[in-house]
């Protein structure tokens, strides 16, 4: 069986043939980490289990602008609000990353994190005040960082690393799906009955989620615990990937997307709803529908294209299509245009959706620190994401949307000179796939 867990010993190297840290099986034929073939149910169950989740997260989207608009809050504390989680989300990346790392199990990680989102979704309809608000955002921001990390990691120890790029083009399809699906039904919701059951939604949503995830069947392997050496063990390994360049690079790649990305649609559905209240939550929920179905056809596509052609051109595409959705938005006027510019929305979804975990993997995959990897990029988009909303909101409300869409598409055009300048190439080759790239 896969185990749930595998971690090395202490200021050990383990042999070649064990396994080296938790999301990081050696490569085998056609098997994961311990040399057993991977059945189909464990592949459903965690489809399934990607598919919730991204419907529980959809309520945290956009929707939050939407109703705190409607809440007559400003742009500017709508955008504090969106800083606060995204703060949040900078600060626990690496200590979260280090603790997933050196848990028993990720399924408990994972169902634990899912409890506390349904929580924060229900408060966060419930009482719409100003510290409650604040509370909900932190503790969705914290949970939800486990969770990606515990998902990423169950991914990689079902299939092991031979096999991860198709089985994150499948993860990111399907959670796509479920986003689309999910947009449409919280869309419908919003308008029939009110802004709050959007949340109501999400918060029951955790149930199906954590049935899902019971049927991932990983045993549990009893590992070493963490000795009293641990935190100097953790920044010897923050030393260890500060040095590894390409993995550096790449951060500050994916940070500036995400100072380019992640104000971009929050902006446009606030505009929406400025323009023509009524109409502002389904036209949010179409905004939404139309990347995630895109993001549903062209992940598995980009994850089969990855492996054959590497991760750098399709890294490109990504930063352009945000930079020319960016130039359109500050064009337009005309809300229902907004929904068909979301389909660059989606092309830069399924790049970075498959490309952020696959190009960690590629870099970091194989050695101790994978999820330390992960929690380290994640800060990286924490930084981009919480400026990203904050400025965003001070130009809106200031020099008007035309300047905070131009200003987010310069960004991105930052980003892809980065790319094209100084990003190498992470695919290993063939004969080299037990090796980490060189740092």
């Amino acid at each position: 069986m896969t185990s749930d867990i595998v971690k090395p010993a202490p200021r050990q190297d383990p042999p070649p043939d064990s396994a080296q840290g938790r999301g990081a099986p050696q490569p085998s034929a056609g098997k994961p980490a311990g040399g057993t073939p991977t059945g189909d149910r464990p592949n459903r169950a965690l489809d399934w289990f990607v598919f919730f989740v991204a419907d529980i997260q959809t309520g945290f989207g956009p929707f939050v602008a939407v109703f705190l608009t409607s809440q007559k809050w400003t742009q500017i504390d709508i955008g504090l609000v969106l800083t606060v989680s995204g703060i949040v989300s900078l600060v626990g990346q690496i200590p979260l990353g280090a603790l997933v790392d050196n848990v028993k199990s990720l399924r408990a990680v994972a169902a634990i994190s899912l409890i506390a989102i349904g929580i924060s979704a229900f408060a966060f309809a419930a009482w719409p005040l100003l510290m409650i608000v604040f509370a909900t955002r932190i503790l969705h921001a914290a949970a939800s960082c486990a969770l990606g990390f515990s998902l990423v990691s169950i991914s990689l120890g079902l299939v092991g690393s031979d096999k991860v790029s198709e089985r994150l083009g499948r993860n990111a399809a399907f959670a796509s799906a479920g986003t689309g699906i999910a947009a449409g039904i919280m869309g419908l919701c919003g308008k029939y009955l009110s802004d709050r059951a959007v949340f109501f939604l999400a918060a029951a949503l955790v149930l199906p989620a954590i049935l899902a995830l019971s049927r991932i069947r990983i045993s549990a392997t009893h590992a070493p615990r963490a000795s009293h050496a641990a935190p100097i063990a953790g920044l010897a390994a923050l030393s260890e990937l500060a040095h590894n360049r390409p993995l550096v690079i790449f951060a500050i790649c994916i940070g500036l997307f995400h100072l380019a990305n992640a104000a971009m649609l929050p902006l446009a559905a606030s505009m929406v709803t400025l323009r023509s209240s009524q109409a502002a939550t389904i036209m949010v929920a179409a905004s939404m529908i139309v990347p995630q179905f895109t993001v549903t056809i062209l992940s598995p596509i980009v994850g089969r294209a990855a492996q054959r052609w590497g991760r750098r051109p399709f890294l490109i595409l990504g930063f352009m299509a945000l930079i020319a959705r960016g130039w359109l938005l500050s064009i337009t006027e005309q809300t229902y245009l907004i929904v068909f510019f979301q389909v660059l929305d989606g092309v830069s979804a399924a790049v970075l959706g498959v490309l952020v975990p696959l190009t960690i993997a590629d870099l970091s995959g194989r050695s101790r620190y994978f999820n330390l990897a992960q929690g380290t990029i994640g800060c990286a988009m924490g930084i981009g994401a919480a400026i990203s909303t904050t400025l965003t909101g001070y130009l809106a409300d200031t020099f008007g949307s035309y300047m905070a869409f131009t200003t987010l598409a310069i960004l991105a055009a930052v980003g892809l000179l980065a790319v094209v300048v100084a990003m190498p190439e992470t695919r290993p080759s063939r004969r080299s796939d037990t090796e980490l790239p060189d740092a």
